[in-house]
């Protein structure tokens, strides 16, 4: 496989180990799953695919490349809307069939503690992105190079892909797999974390609803 958007030749990655792991979570919500881990990925990170359901015959699986949010995935921050998306593509994945690949890029590549330095700023009225080029950190430092490798090792090269972010399908495509569509997620829209949905929709034309939210705020400093 070649990377012909940075130019570079990516090693192939093979399955390190499969798990049966029941997923259940704090709604009630519970499914089979099995999670997949690798050899040989390009940033020696412990990325992880969780595989769910079985796709119908002739269709191709639905993917979902979820950057790992501590705060929201396992403490619920209501600043941003990682949980809620995690939660949902679980669910949609298992109904339709296909894989989601947990990439561990906290804060969009930057590192947790980053991320919550990040947050200080916001609480000062920067948006993620600018709170981000004053820390002197790129506004989004993710490499999706490790999915595609992981896509390949699991056999997947067409996809449907579960987001709303175009940089995704973008650097997939280039990547060279199949992204036949872009399926939107929903909006998970709170008092706290308004002001980050509507910088990626103007910053990184993510295919969220703006008409849908409400105007700018600041982010509350409780949160």
């Amino acid at each position: 496989m070649r990377d012909t958007v940075q130019g570079r030749d990516l090693p192939t990655a093979t399955v390190r180990t499969r798990v049966p792991v029941p997923l259940r979570f704090g709604d009630g919500y519970a499914v089979d799953a099995e999670l997949v881990t690798f050899h040989g990925l390009t940033d020696g990170r412990e990325h992880l695919a969780v595989v769910l359901g079985t796709p119908a015959a002739g269709t191709v699986p639905l993917v979902r490349l979820h950057s790992e949010c501590l705060t929201g995935d396992v403490f619920g921050s209501a600043r941003c809307d990682c949980g809620p998306q995690l939660r949902e593509a679980v669910e949609r994945i298992a109904e339709r069939g296909g894989v989601l690949l947990y990439l561990r890029q906290e804060g969009r590549g930057i590192g947790l503690y980053n991320k919550l330095d990040a947050y200080a700023l916001q609480d000062e009225g920067l948006d993620t992105y600018a709170a981000n080029a004053a820390l002197g950190l790129p506004e989004d430092a993710r490499d999706y190079a490790p999915a595609a490798q992981m896509l390949d090792a699991l056999g997947i090269g067409a996809l449907d892909l579960l987001s709303n972010n175009p940089d995704k399908a973008a650097q997939l495509r280039g990547l060279g797999l199949d992204v036949q569509s872009r399926v939107p997620t929903g909006v998970f829209a709170t008092e706290h974390n308004v002001p980050y949905l509507r910088a990626k929709v103007l910053q990184t034309q993510h295919t969220l609803p703006l008409p849908e939210l409400p105007g700018q705020q600041r982010w509350s400093s409780t949160a």
